[in-house]
């Protein structure tokens, strides 16, 4: 079992930057990637980016490249996702993913940009 707890969320407003973290415990040893995913009110949950745990390979969704950059710490078993010129439709609530042999989720941090 991995554990994920989340931090960093909150009201920004357009243009602005927020960073947030997720730090694991558990069997840390055993996570393969870790991420970011995304859900807006009545849409469905979207990937955002994810970072591979040992070579730090990076990925990120179209919609947010040039703009988020997702990093770890793996002596602090976090992962972080600084989030810049932030758009009122990056609204959403961010959760965090860990990948072992299983998919395991934070409770998610509610991100809201004003216009």
């Amino acid at each position: 079992q991995v554990q994920l707890v989340e931090s960093g969320g909150g009201l920004v407003q357009a243009g602005g930057s927020l960073r947030l973290s997720c730090a694991a415990s558990g069997r840390t040893f055993s996570i393969y990637t870790m991420g970011w995913f995304r859900q807006a009110p009545g849409k469905e949950r979207e990937f955002v980016a994810r970072i591979t745990w040992s070579g730090g390979s990076t990925f990120y969704a179209d919609f947010v490249k040039g703009r988020f950059t997702i990093s770890k710490d793996n002596a602090k078993n976090t992962v972080y996702l600084q989030m810049n010129s932030l758009k009122p439709e990056d609204t959403a609530v961010y959760y965090c993913n860990a990948r072992t042999a299983m998919n395991f989720w934070g409770q998610g941090t509610q991100v809201t940009v004003s216009s």
